[in-house]
């Protein structure tokens, strides 16, 4: 978002300097590398350096020559004042760029203009964290906790394919008409509208439910071309959601025209232009309808071998296809593993000179399909389970949890109904039959791992089996117990120029280590070491370890990192053994080793006023050397 700023008083000048600062750190560090590359920021000045492409001060008298170059203006001044500057420029709420006004004591953020489709409201709230300011925001939705019908387009990259006119639709919706919301994919868009349902709003299956009688305006969040009765108010969202696998004669004359043909020949399916990507084979990449998707239309466009789409399982394979580019299938195949693997919606349709296949991802489709996401469950404290992996959780249909390690308490969101079962007394086998039983009746499991599931999680063998039975399946990572660890000491485990490495490792117990990773080989770099599932060998443990660390090396005992009953113990290398057996600690605890253990010591020169960063120059150094 370019954004100009207008400094209307000297008063103003602390915000606008701090609005420059924020703005420009929140810069995209890959914009900024390519900014400084071209020269469009300098370096001699902290003025010079924020005021760049992105963010600029400007004279409130060139606000109206410049009205067309900015997504967004920022007044620093009496509301008044912004008013009368803007009028005369507004024209459209479709084109008219952001307002937002902050008074010069950095009191009020308001929005201004554009709320919505501007994006002024969340302009105005992000002003107003950097400052401190109190936000205020004063479209009907937002105060009324309702949806902003008119952003969710652009939020959630939906196209709109409804005749009726959005401020009508918007008018019936924050005055609570009667509303029907039909949904025929499931994506993160309709996953904040079913978790957000107003009152006034009833989920309904089809069509058929909707009576004139008893809805005013039915939103459609859906790729499919739908008749609305006759009557009702009508809001399409087109989740843009499938593969579009195409092949292509060799340069054909029309190919400009090909691009309308496909999407005509969809519609007259029944599935509107809804490609999140373009798919075809290698040998078509100087195609000018290619280039014309990617340089003119700014498609994604994704090429796959012969090989590759050989291996594809179609319904429509032709052998004059494999006789020119060596597989049965280019269209069919290249929709399918575009989409992942995904269901074909629509099979090979035949143009002039084109093919085409349409293809969407199952885990946007609403149709029971069974899926296992392997949760990280975090060290213990249910607080400390993600974000994502919470909503796995409540939305799961059976919660496998590795009941020695993962306190119930996570489980506690699971939804009425749900099988939630602990897999300490299940072998291997049980736990992937209960899995695959679930699975197979297209409910949603949860695997729930302690820590991050990735480390010390076991979690192989069963992604084997899904493997093996061809089972969909995803891991969301969660907070390991070495990372609870640093925190619960109050430790930075890594320290500048005296320890840069953390070694995550085990003692050699019934499972055998590696002899390259024996304890007392890692021991050697002297680094920070977090030792899992070690407490009943810690004998060994500390014998191996005194081999290369000093005997007074910092040492913690870390039992049920996060959990009600957590205990930390401190001392040094040559007493380890002797803490882990004097209270008694068991499987659950986390041995530390290393000078990183609550030291003060070292500065970072990240902060430092001498260095040089990508947001900021050094006082003291010459930004042209």
């Amino acid at each position: 978002m370019k954004i100009a700023i207008i400094q209307i008083s000297e008063e103003g000048k602390n915000i606008a300097r701090l609005l420059l600062s924020q703005v420009y750190a929140q810069k995209n560090e890959g914009e900024m590398k390519e900014q400084r590359e071209q020269s469009q920021i300098q370096l001699d000045s902290a003025e010079s350096r924020l005021n760049s492409n992105e963010v600029q001060i400007i004279s409130r008298v060139n606000v109206g020559k410049r009205w067309k170059d900015f997504d967004a203006f920022v007044f620093i001044g009496a509301m008044g004042i912004c008013v009368r500057t803007i009028a005369p420029y507004i024209k459209d709420k479709h084109k008219d760029p952001a307002v937002v006004c902050v008074d010069s004591m950095g009191v009020n953020a308001i929005s201004v203009l554009s709320g919505h489709i501007g994006g002024a409201n969340n302009l105005t709230r992000d002003i107003a964290a950097m400052i401190g300011a109190r936000e205020v925001i004063t479209t009907q939705s937002d105060n009324a906790g309702l949806w902003a019908l008119d952003t969710l387009a652009e939020r959630f990259n939906w196209a709109i394919a409804s005749d009726d006119d959005m401020n009508e639709c918007i008018y019936a919706f924050v005055n609570r008409e009667p509303t029907a919301l039909l949904m025929e994919i499931c994506d993160e868009g309709t996953d904040y509208l079913e978790k957000t349902l107003p009152e006034h709003v009833t989920v309904v299956k089809s069509l058929e439910e909707v009576d004139p009688k008893k809805f005013k305006l039915v939103i459609l969040v859906t790729p499919y071309n739908l008749c609305v009765p006759y009557g009702v108010l009508e809001l399409h969202f087109v989740p843009m959601i499938a593969a579009l696998g195409f092949g292509l004669a060799n340069h054909p004359d029309d190919y400009e025209e090909i691009y309308d043909e496909i999407d005509e020949a969809m519609s007259q399916i029944g599935v509107l232009p809804c490609y999140k990507r373009y798919c075809t084979i290698d040998v078509k990449e100087e195609e000018e309808f290619c280039a014309m998707l990617v340089d003119d239309l700014g498609e994604e466009l994704v090429f796959y071998t012969a090989e590759e789409l050989a291996k594809v399982e179609v319904p429509n394979p032709s052998k004059t296809v494999q006789k020119h580019v060596g597989t049965p299938s280019v269209c069919e195949a290249a929709a399918i593993l575009g989409s992942n693997h995904g269901k074909l919606i629509v099979p090979k349709v035949k143009g002039r000179n084109w093919t085409a296949a349409l293809a969407i991802d199952y885990k946007y489709l609403r149709e029971k399909k069974g899926h296992i996401e392997i949760v990280g469950a975090g060290p213990g404290d249910p607080d400390l389970v993600s974000v994502r992996g919470r909503k796995m959780l409540e939305r799961a249909d059976l919660i496998l949890y590795a009941g020695s390690l993962v306190p119930k308490a996570l489980t506690d969101c699971h939804k009425p109904g749900a099988l939630v079962r602990s897999s300490a007394d299940m072998t291997l086998e049980e736990q992937c039959a209960l899995m695959k039983e679930y699975y197979d009746k297209g409910q949603f499991i949860v695997r729930l791992h302690t820590g991050d599931p990735c480390i010390f999680g076991a979690i192989q063998e069963q992604m084997a089996f899904f493997d093996e039975h061809q089972m969909d399946y995803h891991i969301t990572p969660g907070i390991s117990s070495f990372l609870a660890a640093a925190a619960e000491l109050r430790s930075q485990f890594t320290i500048p120029e005296r320890t840069q490495t953390i070694i995550l490792t085990r003692g050699e117990g019934r499972t055998p280590m590696p002899e390259k990773e024996q304890l007392h080989l890692l021991a050697k770099s002297q680094s920070t070491m977090c030792i899992f599932l070690s407490a009943s060998i810690v004998d060994d443990v500390q014998r191996e370890l005194l081999q290369e660390y000093p005997e007074d090396t910092p040492v913690a005992a870390c039992y049920h990192l996060t959990w009600p009953d957590q205990k930390i113990y401190r001392g040094v290398l040559k007493d380890l053994a002797k803490i882990v057996h004097d209270n008694n600690l068991t499987l659950t605890t986390m041995l530390v080793v290393g000078e990183a253990i609550d030291n003060r010591q070292g500065l970072s020169e990240l902060y430092s006023e001498h260095f040089t960063h990508l947001f900021r120059q050094g006082r003291d150094e010459d930004p042209y050397n």
